[in-house]
């Protein structure tokens, strides 16, 4: 009689344990209750103790019950592969990031430690998130980022797929010139100045001699010389008029709004498109989030298959 007390008793407790806080999933040898899940929601309602390397949609996963119990279940298999491959952090190390995090913030130590405790968040609590995040990330950087490369041609035809631009490459030009500028709005004796010079050049005249003799530049420079410059930088008139020479050839009279020219290439080499350089870096973070969301999903999936998850109904 008194064991069948007893067990009834025991009976009892344990169903108003799992009254309180239901057993939801088992991980390994770790639990996820209810209480668990419920603090995970406020968690993510308030953006406090998130961490952005696995959770990237909050609002999705407040909407889900079902995915943000598999967000579970990944930290649990994460945290269990950081203790099996001995990745823990040191005190010493989780203080030098805290203070990091503070110096980027423009703060001290203790002035994050009160601004925290003015939001009601005690200092070991994120202590303990700052150390759980450092060993996350050594794991993940071990297992997945160090192994992602993201090559130069990746990056070339994504930026095809998505501007259309077939030439990723750029001529830079340096030119020199003579300017003839229309004095008082009279360009049919500007047209003749260059005409004249055109012709002494042809006949064998020096172009840096005719610059400095001939330029009506008012910011002339020895030799006329202009400048380098990438395709779209310089007047489109000019850029025309030197496109199809060789170093040392000069072009023919040229106009443009600045008056007309006599245009000389000096040198031409190819480059990038600055189009291109300037979208490099955006693209290629593009491909990396692209490259790490699959290589992560492949391989939570395999910890996962190795793994003993059983979810409760």
């Amino acid at each position: 009689m008194f064991h069948l007390f007893i067990a009834m008793i025991l009976c009892f407790t344990y169903v108003s344990a799992e009254t309180i806080d239901k057993i939801v999933a088992v991980v390994n040898d770790e639990i996820i209750t209810q209480t668990d899940i419920l603090k995970f929601k406020k968690q993510l309602q308030k953006g406090k103790f998130v961490d952005d390397l696995l959770i990237k949609d909050r609002a999705s996963l407040l909407k889900n019950d079902a995915a943000l119990l598999q967000q579970l279940i990944d930290e649990k298999i994460i945290d269990s592969e950081v203790k099996r491959q001995d990745l823990a952090v040191t005190v010493e190390k989780v203080d030098q990031e805290i203070r990091r995090v503070a110096e980027r913030n423009r703060m001290t130590k203790q002035q994050l430690i009160d601004e925290l405790k003015t939001q009601g968040v005690p200092y070991s609590e994120y202590q303990n998130f700052m150390k759980q995040r450092l060993e996350r990330e050594g794991l993940i950087q071990k297992a997945i980022s160090s192994k992602i490369r993201i090559s130069e041609e990746e990056i070339q035809n994504y930026y095809l797929s998505q501007y259309g631009n077939k030439n990723l490459s750029a001529f830079e030009f340096s030119i020199a010139h003579i300017l003839f500028r229309p004095k008082g709005g009279d360009k049919d004796a500007a047209k003749s100045r260059a005409d004249d010079v055109f012709k002494k050049l042809n006949d064998g005249g020096s172009f840096e001699s005719l610059a400095s003799q001939y330029s009506e530049d008012p910011n002339f420079t020895q030799g006329g010389y202009l400048g380098t410059f990438k395709n779209g930088e310089f007047l489109k008139e000019l850029e025309d008029a030197v496109a199809g020479l060789n170093p040392g050839q000069y072009s023919q009279v040229v106009s443009s709004r600045l008056g007309f020219h006599i245009v000389k290439l000096i040198s031409k080499n190819i480059t990038k498109d600055p189009a291109y350089e300037a979208k490099k870096k955006d693209i290629q973070n593009i491909l990396y989030e692209k490259a790490f969301a699959q290589q992560f999903k492949f391989w939570i999936e395999q910890k996962k298959s190795e793994s003993f998850i059983r979810i409760n109904k």
